[in-house]
């Protein structure tokens, strides 16, 4: 997709935001926040950007959308999502905050179509390459060939690579040896099984301090429960994401609120009975379950 091209796409708007148009659709970033554990507390590090698909105003299903578009404008809608992702992380997300987009490696068919994009990427959206970290899906239509030249791209770039959904299958243990990303998902329903039992629990310990010691940092996704991010904590696992602490929000979000509550005590009871909400910022408040001084 053409610089052009890319930004024909994109409307400013007055809130220094911006959406994307494609077709019938109007599309918005959201973002969620990924916390990290840091001696026993919790802070804001990273934020994942999610698209949001609107039609005539109502909200659709991303997956809805991606199915609707044919495969020879795949590659030009995924470079339009992840522009949309980074310019709004620019304008409304803190400067220090590692950006998290999802990149889908079969629409990278070879090396010089995935460094092309990428600089246009780069230009686009004016942002920090260090900032953003890739989540590489698994696709059975990418050969390996295209997918270490893709992987090639994102390094030679600047941009940091995280393997997605791992479940420990044979698939996911390979990419981890292949692609060494510099961080692994953990796939939330897998984290979930192994959790509700002491033997489990063990093996997904030993796993994030075989990951931690190779230098890769892990993340624990979908946490809705206290005792999830309990058991995350005690695991070792670097950063945690899911509803107990704070669901996606459209941009521009209310997430600057995290500047003045930068950390929050990790050993804290939950409260799930409500779900997360964003924080207000004029007095103490019990935010997503935990006693933060705002």
């Amino acid at each position: 997709m053409s610089r052009s091209v890319g930004l024909a796409h994109i409307i400013r708007q007055d809130d220094g935001t911006s959406t994307g148009v494609w077709g019938i659709y109007t599309l918005q970033s959201a973002f969620q926040p990924i916390f990290a554990f840091k001696e026993g507390k919790l802070s804001v590090v990273a934020f994942e950007g999610l698209i949001r698909p609107f039609r005539d105003g109502e909200p659709q299903s991303p997956m809805n959308f991606f199915s609707t578009c044919p495969a020879a404008d795949r590659l030009h809608i995924e470079a339009l999502t992840r522009t949309l992702h980074l310019l709004n992380a620019g304008a409304c997300l803190p400067r220090e905050a590692s950006i998290f987009v999802n990149f889908d490696p079969s629409v990278f068919t070879e090396r010089a179509v995935a460094d092309a994009a990428l600089r246009e990427m780069r230009l686009e959206a004016g942002i920090d390459p260090r900032r953003v970290v890739c989540e590489v899906t698994e696709q059975r239509s990418a050969s390996q060939e295209a997918l270490h030249g893709f992987v090639a791209a994102l390094r030679a770039n600047g941009f940091r690579i995280a393997v997605d959904d791992y479940g420990a299958d044979d698939s996911d243990i390979n990419r981890v040896k292949e692609l060494k990303p510099d961080i692994v998902k953990f796939d939330a329903y897998w984290i979930t099984q192994l959790m509700e039992s002491g033997a489990g629990f063990a093996l997904l310990t030993t796993m994030v301090k075989n990951f931690e010691e190779q230098g890769i940092h892990t993340v624990f996704e979908g946490i809705e429960e206290g005792w999830q991010l309990e058991l995350a904590e005690k695991s070792g696992a670097s950063m945690v994401q899911g509803f107990v602490l704070a669901r996606p929000e459209l941009a521009p979000t209310s997430f600057g609120v995290f500047d003045k509550a930068r950390q929050a005590p990790a050993a804290a009871a939950v409260d799930t009975a409500a779900p997360a909400a964003a924080m207000p910022s004029a007095r103490p408040v019990k935010a997503f379950g935990r006693r933060v001084a705002t």
